[in-house]
């Protein structure tokens, strides 16, 4: 409630949280707002330029730009956040089990983590989907695969700077088991850091993703999808612009709304908020308890 609080009194992050959202809603929702079906093929209106009918025009085989971008970022947002989410799972409880229990385990699994860091992410992915093979399904777990380390990292620096506080100490002196340590006094002070590179990331892999469906490697046509309406659309830069324009568009506006919003979430988490004692939401719970 704290951060609540705070958030609701931000105006600038009101108005970026606003405008996530809505953009949200409309990838979501695309069915509701786009006007033809992104599917639909019409021979007599191929490469037509942006009219009322078609507001961003039309593309080789005259299906609607507009409602193909609205269809491409539900299909790219949904993948982005389903691997979001699944790195920064796989990758803080990592990270929290490394820090937390220390030594050889604490070694193994960051030496597992800097050979991983040490591959451009982009060729491991590629490199990956070559094997297990194109589609979305083994999109998402290339880039899961190598994608986790940060979190890891992130989470391990952060609880080994708050596994020796005094309401961890008073817990495990407590009889509390080391999962009950982890995920009830140390997770909810490492979450506020994490929301913040979550959120930035959803930008991030939305990039990633169009730059490996525009190399064929992402969803297969006739799926909408950004970077593969870019792949297209270069075959016709000069007698149909709209097609590389639109979806260039739609990925550049998606990575700055979500990169100004984890902007805006670093202010409202403010790291030098967050690590004084008491502003530890478990330490004043476990406090207020032994009193």
């Amino acid at each position: 409630m704290h951060y609540v609080r705070i958030a609701l009194r931000d105006k600038k992050f009101m108005f970026i949280f606003a405008v996530t959202v809505l953009f949200v809603l409309v990838t979501v929702f695309a069915g509701a707002v786009a006007p033809h079906d992104p599917l639909a093929q019409d021979y007599d209106a191929m490469l037509q330029a942006p009219s009322a009918v078609y507001p961003f025009g039309t593309d080789q085989v005259g299906r609607c730009l507009l409602s193909r971008i609205l269809y491409g970022g539900k299909s790219s947002l949904l993948i982005a956040i389903a691997v979001t989410g699944l790195m920064a799972v796989i990758g803080t409880i990592i990270g929290m089990i490394s820090g937390f229990t220390g030594g050889i385990v604490d070694t193994v699994l960051m030496r597992i983590t800097d050979m991983l860091l040490a591959f451009p992410h982009i060729v491991f992915v590629i490199a990956i989907v070559s094997v297990l093979g194109t589609g979305t399904i083994n999109l998402i777990i290339a880039m899961t695969l190598i994608s986790w380390t940060m979190y890891a990292r992130v989470s391990r620096s952060m609880v080994m700077t708050i596994r020796n506080e005094d309401y961890v100490e008073q817990a495990r002196l407590g009889g509390a088991s080391r999962p009950a340590i982890m995920f009830r006094y140390i997770m909810p002070n490492v979450i506020p850091y994490l929301i913040v590179l979550i959120t930035q990331d959803i930008g991030s892999n939305l990039l990633t993703l169009a730059s490996l469906s525009l190399l064929g490697l992402g969803s297969q046509p006739p799926t909408p999808e950004w970077g593969f309406m870019l792949s297209e659309g270069k075959r016709y830069m000069q007698t149909a612009p709209w097609m590389i324009l639109f979806p260039g568009m739609a990925i550049l506006v998606s990575v700055i709304i979500f990169n100004l919003m984890g902007d805006s979430l670093r202010d409202i988490l403010d790291p030098r908020g967050i690590t004084r004692q008491d502003d530890l939401p478990y330490k004043k719970r476990f406090s207020k308890h032994n009193k």
